[in-house]
């Protein structure tokens, strides 16, 4: 046996015995190694609303919510092989409840954020003892571990993007929920308690907060949308990101939840918007106006409450047509803590 063979049997044999004890070694998996950058399997897409709003009534006459419990159409990115998420590390989907109806009250251990789409009146969510109103462009958080409940007392479906890092949950293997005995959850604050004491840039003298979440549950699109235009008037655009503003915890500044970040931005008339790209994946949607995003090499034409992607690592400009207002969210939280995060600018 020549000492090339020898070796060969030596190394199978080595292989078989590092199998049986449950080990493998790192040279034979290259997937396992690191990479120069990151290689997104998210892909851009797009989801009209349009669309997404005739198949939720579809849904609404053949599916009850009882039967549902939360009607809500998932984002399923086309580059993720199946997983029913709009990018790897977060879930997506929108929800609707129609007039009458309540979504029942439960917790889980997951943290969801929405953005109200279509709401007009009579649309409610409570959050931990307190209920608030959920009107178009409003910013809604539900944090981990609290009770909550939807309800519609109107005369027309109220439909939000439901944002929730459920996938990250489940990584850790950590994910526990409970269903409240009733359709609704014990109320114990009035309504606009939460933005009265936290909202206004002050803080109760001796309060101390109870979780990594804001105390806020409900960001008003009204004073957001505000706070914008203030800001267009007196500050140049960031060439890359136009007038971009965080949702945040009034406590400590940081992101509104612990895991996911949330942006309203502000593309100004005439904005052309230079390439920018961060190891963040973000879902988008519309909240006014019209144009396009340049994602790669996807051109993708938007409207108003259309829904998109743009994954990490990921070159991406948005060129409106007139000014428009873009709410995402994305996993930039978690990164951030955790000392991932990366990004890079485009030439201008």
């Amino acid at each position: 046996m020549s000492l090339t063979e020898e070796r060969a049997r030596a190394q199978g044999l080595f292989y078989e015995k590092v199998a049986g004890e449950n080990l493998a070694p790192l040279w034979r998996h290259p997937e396992m190694n690191m990479m120069k950058e990151p290689r997104p399997r998210a892909l851009p897409h797009l989801w009209r609303y349009d669309t997404i709003r005739s198949t939720m009534m579809e849904a609404g006459r053949v599916v009850s919510a009882t039967e549902a419990e939360r009607r809500v159409l998932l984002l399923v990115n086309p580059g993720l092989g199946g997983v029913k998420a709009p990018v790897g590390t977060l879930a997506g989907g929108v929800q609707m409840v129609m007039p009458g109806e309540v979504a029942p009250a439960h917790r889980h251990t997951p943290t969801a954020i929405r953005f109200v789409l279509e709401s007009k009146g009579g649309a409610f969510t409570a959050v931990d003892g307190e209920r608030a109103r959920m009107e178009e462009g409003d910013f809604i958080v539900t944090p981990s571990g609290l009770w909550h409940d939807h309800s519609n007392d109107g005369d027309q479906p109220i439909l939000w993007l439901d944002g929730v890092d459920v996938p990250m949950a489940r990584f850790f293997d950590a994910v526990f929920a409970d269903n409240y005995p009733k359709a609704h959850h014990p109320l114990h604050r009035d309504e606009g308690d939460a933005l009265a004491r936290y909202g206004n840039g002050l803080l109760p003298a001796d309060w101390k907060p109870k979780g990594l979440h804001s105390p806020l549950f409900r960001y008003p699109y009204e004073r957001a949308r505000a706070a914008l235009a203030r800001l267009a008037k007196s500050d140049t655009p960031d060439p890359h990101n136009g007038h971009k503003l965080a949702y945040v915890n009034p406590a400590t500044g940081d992101h509104a939840v612990p895991t996911m970040a949330a942006f309203l931005t502000l593309l100004p008339q005439g904005f052309r918007g230079s390439p920018y790209r961060s190891t963040e994946s973000a879902v988008y949607v519309v909240a006014e106006g019209r144009g396009r995003s340049v994602i790669g090499e996807t051109v993708i034409e938007w409207g108003p409450r259309d829904i998109f992607v743009v994954p990490n690592w990921t070159f991406a400009r948005h060129e409106p047509e007139s000014e428009a207002v873009l709410f995402n969210y994305s996993d930039r939280a978690a990164q951030q803590k955790l000392g991932f995060f990366r990004e890079e600018r485009g030439a201008i």
